[in-house]
């Protein structure tokens, strides 16, 4: 709880709220279904009462094993200087690609920055990690999902808050891990599982949008609609010629391969009023940062969904 005020009194000092907390993560045994799960659930059921007591009315979370959102190249440069977050099939996806290399080639390369999920602590467990793993596919994953929401969403609803999950990026399997949340039909299984207004989604339009399969503006549509998306991450991904490897790119439509206009009528047609950030950003004009969160490219994002909404909210 100390650690919990120390954070609102650094927000209150600015006049901001707290209202979305991104993210509380899931503990490995949880993922794994390891008996030690139960004792981390415990904790994150304290977790959400504490935050419940500072006003958070949203948490973001994922389920993704080992590893967060990935990538190959954290500081790619594109034509006009910038650099983007970029991801390269055949780092990752051809047969007996090495995790270890690329974490080494990432690390050596990241100017002393890192992946959400791919923290130096954890690299020392991840042998052990990745032979935990090998029991686990897709349904035994499903399964620890459905046991972990099963417990948590009912302290949501008596706390207020909605959790909202995090979809996997990229929506595939990496390394021979499983990944489930990548899809319509696997988002519909998810909120199928426990059917609560208090069990929704961060809906990530890079995360799911690095797909082909996946139809953004339409799944935006069903799921506003349902109200089940608690938070909006909007940002655009340019798809590579391959179909498969990606470059994250400015907000606009014109840049990438996402129309972002599309995502946001459909948001404003369903009367969206939930929580919604410009997601990711390049670095331009010489800042240097955290890679994907450019606060200019950011602050340009917010200005041009801003600018889509109130052209939306004028035609009415």
């Amino acid at each position: 709880m100390e650690r919990i005020l120390k954070v609102k009194k650094q927000a209150d000092k600015y006049g901001l709220n707290i209202d979305v907390v991104e993210s509380v993560n899931v503990h490995e045994d949880i993922k794994l279904g390891l008996p030690s799960r139960d004792m981390y659930i415990e904790n994150y059921k304290k977790t959400i009462e504490n935050l419940a007591k500072v006003g958070v009315k949203v948490i973001c979370y994922n389920f993704m094993p080992i590893f967060d959102w990935t990538r190959t190249d954290l500081f790619k440069e594109m034509a006009d200087g910038s650099t983007a977050l970029f991801y390269e099939k055949a780092k990752v996806e051809v047969e007996n690609s090495d995790p270890f290399a690329l974490i080494k080639e990432i690390a050596d390369g990241s100017k002393g920055y890192t992946m959400p999920g791919w923290e130096p602590e954890k690299f020392e467990k991840l042998e052990k990690l990745f032979t935990a793993y090998k029991n686990v596919d897709e349904n035994r994953l499903w399964e620890n999902l459905k046991y972990f929401l099963e417990q948590i969403i009912p302290v949501a609803e008596i706390n207020g808050i909605k959790m909202a999950i995090h979809p996997d990026d990229p929506p595939w399997s990496i390394f021979g891990l499983p990944r489930i949340i990548t899809s319509e039909k696997n988002i519909d299984r998810f909120l199928n599982i426990v059917d609560s207004k208090y069990n929704g989604l961060t809906l990530c339009t890079g995360s799911l949008g690095c797909s082909k399969l996946n139809d953004m503006s339409k799944l935006v549509d069903k799921y506003s609609k349902m109200d089940r998306i608690h938070f909006m991450h909007v940002r655009n991904v340019k798809l590579l010629n391959d179909g498969v490897s990606f470059e994250e790119s400015a907000h606009c439509s014109g840049c990438g391969s996402l129309d972002i206009v599309e995502i946001m009528k459909m948001l404003h047609k369903n009367k969206f009023d939930g929580y919604l950030r410009p997601d990711h950003g390049r670095m331009i004009w010489g800042e240097t940062g955290k890679p994907g969160y450019g606060l200019y490219d950011r602050a340009l994002g917010a200005s041009y969904i801003n600018g889509i909404w109130e052209t939306l909210s004028k035609l009415k």
